[in-house]
């Protein structure tokens, strides 16, 4: 048992997601390493996965972030 425990931060009415537990906190419960958020609301928090892979897919796929490939020796223009 840990004598001196981390407090989270947060506040009354912000929504995190807890990656460890799987489950919806209200506060947060758990540390700022096992949580996404914070959300508005209980319902954007329940969807953080979601959300989370539908911006990854808007990332990975912008053009913006990605060299162009030119040449038959597939060096990168810089």
């Amino acid at each position: 048992m840990a004598l001196f425990k981390k407090k989270t931060v947060g506040k009354p009415g912000e929504w995190f997601y807890c990656l460890e537990h799987g489950k919806v906190e209200e506060g947060p419960d758990c540390p700022g390493q096992d949580r996404m958020g914070p959300y508005a609301s209980r319902e954007e928090a329940q969807h953080a996965m979601q959300t989370a892979q539908e911006r990854n897919l808007q990332w990975e796929n912008d053009p913006r972030w990605h060299d162009k490939v030119t040449g038959d020796a597939g060096e990168q223009d810089k």
